[in-house]
């Protein structure tokens, strides 16, 4: 309960971790206080607790100082927590959204849980859960929420994308320390960007497949560490080689397709090799069709 207001010739030099972690009134608006408790004086005692700990009035102490005004003080020895709670997030021209972002701020630097003051106080845990992810992954929008100027709703929507985006950034550096982890030191270091180590791990993968296919044109992974083309130069090479490659791939794999499903065709050519429908046949074909038809006939 709290005792009767009095007055002390030193202020108190310690804050409840809770309370200390509300944030204050902007310069302003603690003008403004100042101004009116130098007009009308302290109308709300600054509370302590009965070890004399400040559990409410950062703000009122602070433009007391800017008046010149003496504060009065009163000790209280209900839950503090209940106290810095209800007096700093339960009023009315606060939002729900704007209580949640307090709590949560003041939970990430007190260490108080949220769940426990949700609990304890009566507050919404998604709406907690909402601010915290704010809090995590948009931080700069958590004291817009938390002074109304951004609704609760938009910059969760925010914070979620930019979750999202992290979280494809760490997936694609996951992928390139599996498969590159050379590159990925480089990221860690600060030597390479992101997009820059992708970027040469593609080159690298085309050389790697242009070498077990055969190509022996110079690896473009060499061309770009001498300085004759420049890594993006290098990884449009790879892309077009790509490219063309996957084509070629598709190409025969077509080809190959009509050739099985005329695949009796042959064998009936076969069977006559020397009857006037075989020659017909082969006549009519170019050269190359021709030689290819021999082939496939001699082969079934």
């Amino acid at each position: 309960m709290p005792s009767a207001p009095h007055t002390r010739k030193e202020h108190p030099l310690k804050v409840h971790p809770f309370a200390d972690s509300l944030p204050m009134l902007d310069q302003d608006e603690l003008l403004d206080l100042a101004a009116s408790i130098k007009a009308e004086g302290l109308h709300h005692p600054i509370v302590l607790d009965p070890n004399g700990m400040l559990i409410d009035g950062r703000n009122r102490l602070a433009a007391c100082r800017i008046a010149g005004v003496e504060p009065h003080f009163t000790t209280d020895d209900s839950d503090p927590l209940r106290l810095i709670v209800s007096r700093n997030v339960f009023r009315r021209h606060v939002s729900k959204g704007q209580q949640a972002m307090i709590t949560a701020m003041a939970c990430s630097v007190s260490g108080h849980s949220l769940r426990t003051l949700a609990k304890e106080h009566g507050l919404s845990r998604s709406r907690l859960s909402v601010a915290n992810v704010v809090l995590q992954h948009a931080p700069d929008l958590a004291e817009n929420v938390r002074v109304g100027t951004l609704g609760l709703d938009a910059a969760h929507a925010t914070a979620l994308e930019r979750k999202a985006h992290s979280e494809t950034i760490a997936a694609q550096h996951e992928r390139l320390r599996r498969h590159a982890p050379d590159l990925a030191d480089q990221v860690t270091e600060g030597r390479l960007s992101l997009d820059e180590a992708r970027l040469r791990q593609v080159v690298r993968d085309t050389d790697i497949t242009r070498a077990a296919d055969g190509d022996t044109t110079p690896a473009l992974t060499q061309l770009a560490e001498r300085g004759d083309i420049t890594w993006q130069q290098a990884a449009q090479s790879a892309e077009q080689h790509r490219g063309y490659r996957s084509a070629a791939i598709l190409r025969a794999q077509q080809a190959l397709q009509l050739i099985a499903e005329n695949w009796t065709v042959v064998h009936d050519l076969t069977a006559r090799p020397d009857t006037p429908y075989a020659q017909e046949i082969l006549d009519g074909l170019t050269p190359e069709a021709r030689s290819l038809a021999e082939r496939l006939a001699q082969a079934a």
